[in-house]
C-alpha cells in the first residue's frame, strides 16, 4: 500500500469525529491516556511542532507519511506497524484540527484496510500546573487477525499510548 493509494479510500468506520466528545460510540472500545510532559512555553511550542508535523509517531517507532505537514483536516497519512516490509500498513486520514492558544492537536480515523476501525486524537494543553498529552481513542477489530487478537490487540494499543507519550516528552524537553 502507497500513501497514493489512500485518496479514494472510504472510513472504515461510522462515528467520524467522535474524538472531540466525551461519549464513546456503542460498540467501540475506549482508550484515554493523559501525561504531564513539562511545563514552560517552550515545551508547548516544541511538543506541539513535533505532533503536528508527525515527529512523535516516527520518534515512538510508528513512521508515518502524510500528504501534509502540519496535519490538516484531509491529510491522508499511512503508517507502518511492525518492521519494514513485514509491518502491517495503517492507512488514516485527519477528521479535525485543533488550533487553540492553550490547545493543539488532531484527530485521525481509519480507513478501509486499517487493522482497526477506529479514531484516536492527539492533543497537547497548556495548563497551569504544566504541559500536558492526552490521546484519546475509540476502536474495535477492523480485521479477522484483530478480532483474533482480542484483548492482546487493545494492550499494543496501550502500549503505543504510552510510547507517544514518551516520544513526544523527549522531542519536548530536549
Amino acid at each position: 500500500m502507497k500513501l497514493d493509494d489512500l485518496t479514494g479510500r472510504r472510513f472504515s468506520y461510522d462515528a467520524v469525529g467522535s474524538t472531540r466528545y466525551v461519549e464513546t460510540p456503542p460498540g467501540y472500545h475506549r482508550l484515554d491516556h493523559r501525561v504531564r510532559i513539562g511545563s514552560g512555553d517552550e515545551v508547548f511550542r516544541r511538543a506541539t511542532e513535533a505532533l503536528m508535523n508527525w515527529k512523535m509517531h516516527g520518534k515512538a517507532g510508528v513512521p508515518v507519511k502524510a500528504t501534509d505537514s502540519p496535519a490538516v483536516i484531509g491529510t491522508n497519512a499511512l503508517g507502518r506497524l511492525g518492521v519494514g516490509s513485514l509491518g502491517l500498513p495503517v492507512p488514516c486520514r485527519v477528521v479535525w484540527v485543533a488550533d487553540e492558544q492553550d490547545r493543539v492537536g488532531f484527530a485521525y480515523g481509519t480507513l478501509e484496510g486499517h487493522p482497526a476501525a477506529g479514531e484516536e486524537s492527539f492533543v497537547v494543553t497548556r495548563e497551569p500546573d504544566g504541559i500536558y498529552f492526552t490521546l484519546r481513542a475509540y476502536s474495535r477489530a477492523g480485521t479477522w487477525y484483530a478480532r483474533l487478537g482480542g484483548p492482546a490487540t487493545r494492550a499494543g494499543q496501550k502500549l503505543v499510548a504510552q510510547r507517544y507519550g514518551q516520544a513526544l516528552e523527549r522531542l519536548a524537553n530536549r
